[in-house]
């Protein structure tokens, strides 16, 4: 996860991630989710009541490829919390259904309805 000169975009994530509590890279916006995970990720996020930023990967390819490298992560979604990286929506659903996400969510100061 270095910010290298070969790889500007890594500082841009970075600024992103650092600067939002929540923030879910996704395909589309929360108002128009361009797939299901993406519209799995958000309503997750809604149920919970949290406020959260989101940037949408197809209006940015640079992003699209630099936030998996950036979490070696594969897929997207993905949510990041308190600049830390969570998983994406499988993850979200399992954690949430655990009751782990609104845990997670809570000891990062986040505040979230349910």
């Amino acid at each position: 996860m270095s910010d290298s000169p070969q790889n500007p975009g890594n500082a841009r994530i970075a600024e992103i991630v650092k600067s939002n509590d929540v923030v879910l890279f996704m395909k589309g916006s929360p108002l128009f989710p361009q797939c299901g995970f993406s519209s799995k990720a958000i309503a997750i996020l809604d149920h919970l009541g949290v406020a959260y930023g989101s940037i949408d990967v197809l209006q940015d390819q640079e992003v699209r490829q630099g936030i998996k490298a950036y979490s070696d992560w594969p897929t997207i979604p993905q949510l990041y919390v308190k600049g830390e990286f969570v998983g994406g929506s499988d993850i979200m659903m399992e954690m949430y259904e655990a009751g782990e996400l609104q845990q997670l969510l809570a000891e990062a100061g986040v505040n979230a309805a349910g």
